[in-house]
C-alpha cells in the first residue's frame, strides 16, 4: 500500500493558519512600541501556540499547526529570510474582490537566492514539535517555491534569465526541505497562490512577459524540481489559494487550465483544493488526478465564514467529487486557513473550532 494512503494528508484535515488571539496582537503591538522585548513577545506567541494544539487535538485533528501565530503573513516571513530575498513596504499592496487593498508588505530579489542555516522557521519548528511531542503530526506550511515568481520580484540584473532564477529558487527550497527535515519534519504543505492564479483568465500578479504555458510549465518543473530526491517519509502537498485577506478573495477561475499539467504531474502526496463556492468551478478537473495518487483535500467547508455547512449538503458534494476520483482518494478540510495574515477572516474562534471538529467528525462519518 503507498505511504500516502496510509499517512497525511488525513481525511479530516486542515490548512494550517488559525485566528491570532487578541494576547497575541497586543503583545506585537506593543512590541512595535517599544514597550517589550522580543523575547516577551515570543513567550506570548509560545503559550498561545500550546493552547491550540492543545485545541487542535482535542477537537480530533491528527495534523497540528502552530497556528500561524509567529507570522504577520503566511508568505513573506518565510521568503525574506531567504538569502537574495527582503521585505519591503510597496506603494501599493495587492487589490483584492471589491477594490479592497491589503496590508502594503511585499519581498523582492536583492541578491542570488540561497536557503539560509540561519532561517528562523527551523528553530520555530523544533519548538513546536516538541510542544506537540507525540500526541500528533506535527504539520508544517510555506509558501510554495513558485510564489517567488509572482510580477515584480526577480530582479533582471541579477537574473537576465528566469530559468537561471528558477534554478537557484530550486536548490533553496531543497535546501530548506533538508533543514526541516532535518529538524524532524515529516508533512510539510507548500501554500501555492501563484499557481491557483494560472487558473484565471487574466493571470493576476503577473506582467505579461510570459505565456500562460510557459508559466504553467515553470511552475511544475519548479515544485517537482524541489521533491527530486526527498526522503519517502517526507509528505508534501500543494495547497492552491485564491486569495484569503480579511474574508476577501483576490480572483476566481475553475481549476480547468491548468489540471492536465497540475493534476497529472505535479509530484506532490496531496493537493488541498478550493471548493467552497462558485469560483473554483466544478469538480470535472479532478479527473486528471492519477488513479490510486495523490490524495484530493476537498476544501468544501469555507473559512471565511462563521456559519456552519449542512451535513447532508457536504456529503452530496463529495459524492458528486467520486465521479472524478475514488472516494478512498479523498479527504476534508477548508478551502483555506482562518487567518492567511496576522488580521484574520471574519468570524469568531469558537466557529473555527465549531468547523474544524465537524470536519474530523465527517470524516469518521465517512471513512471510519
Amino acid at each position: 500500500m503507498s505511504i500516502t494512503l496510509t499517512k497525511a494528508p488525513f481525511r479530516g484535515d486542515q490548512v494550517g493558519s488559525l485566528l491570532r488571539p487578541e494576547s497575541i496582537h497586543v503583545a506585537r503591538k506593543e512590541f512595535q512600541e517599544g514597550k517589550i522585548t522580543a523575547e516577551q513577545l515570543r513567550e506570548v506567541e509560545t503559550t498561545e501556540i500550546k493552547r491550540i494544539v492543545d485545541k487542535q487535538i482535542e477537537v480530533g485533528l491528527e495534523a497540528v499547526t502552530d497556528g500561524e501565530f509567529r507570522r504577520r503573513f503566511w508568505h513573506t516571513d518565510f521568503l525574506e529570510h531567504l538569502n537574495g530575498i527582503d521585505g519591503y513596504v510597496p506603494e501599493v499592496g495587492y487589490i483584492f474582490h471589491g477594490n479592497e487593498e491589503t496590508e502594503k508588505y511585499n519581498v523582492r530579489n536583492t541578491g542570488k537566492v540561497s536557503f539560509s542555516p540561519d532561517h528562523p522557521f527551523i528553530k520555530d519548528f523544533i519548538e513546536f514539535k516538541e510542544i506537540v511531542a507525540d500526541r500528533a503530526v506535527a504539520k508544517q506550511t510555506i509558501p510554495s517555491p513558485n510564489q517567488l515568481f509572482n510580477e515584480g520580484i526577480i530582479n533582471e540584473e541579477i537574473y537576465p534569465d528566469i530559468e537561471d532564477y528558477a534554478k537557484d529558487v530550486i536548490q533553496a527550497y531543497r535546501d530548506a526541505l533538508k533543514a526541516f527535515y532535518d529538524a524532524g519534519a515529516r508533512y510539510i504543505q507548500f501554500d501555492d497562490v501563484y499557481f491557483a492564479g494560472l487558473t484565471s483568465p487574466d493571470i493576476p500578479f503577473n506582467d505579461g512577459k510570459y505565456s500562460r504555458e510557459y508559466l504553467i510549465d515553470l511552475a511544475l518543473r519548479v515544485v517537482n524540481g524541489v521533491l527530486e530526491g526527498k526522503p519517502e517519509d517526507l509528505i508534501v502537498t500543494t495547497h492552491l489559494c485564491r486569495g484569503n485577506y480579511r474574508s476577501n478573495w483576490a480572483f476566481e477561475g475553475s481549476y480547468e487550465l491548468v489540471a492536465p499539467t497540475l493534476f497529472a504531474k505535479e509530484k506532490v502526496d496531496g493537493f488541498f483544493l478550493e471548493f467552497d463556492d462558485e469560483r473554483s468551478g466544478g469538480f470535472e478537473p479532478l479527473k486528471y488526478i492519477p488513479k490510486g495518487g495523490p490524495r484530493v483535500v476537498l476544501g468544501v467547508f469555507t473559512s471565511k465564514h462563521g456559519e456552519l455547512e449542512d451535513k447532508e449538503t457536504i456529503k452530496a458534494r463529495i459524492q458528486e467529487a467520486t465521479k472524478y476520483v475514488p472516494l478512498d482518494q479523498i479527504c476534508l478540510s477548508t478551502q483555506c486557513g482562518f487567518a492567511s495574515t496576522h488580521h484574520g477572516n471574519k468570524l469568531t474562534e469558537e466557529e473555527q473550532w465549531r468547523k474544524l471538529k465537524s470536519i474530523v467528525d465527517l470524516s469518521k462519518e465517512i471513512w471510519g
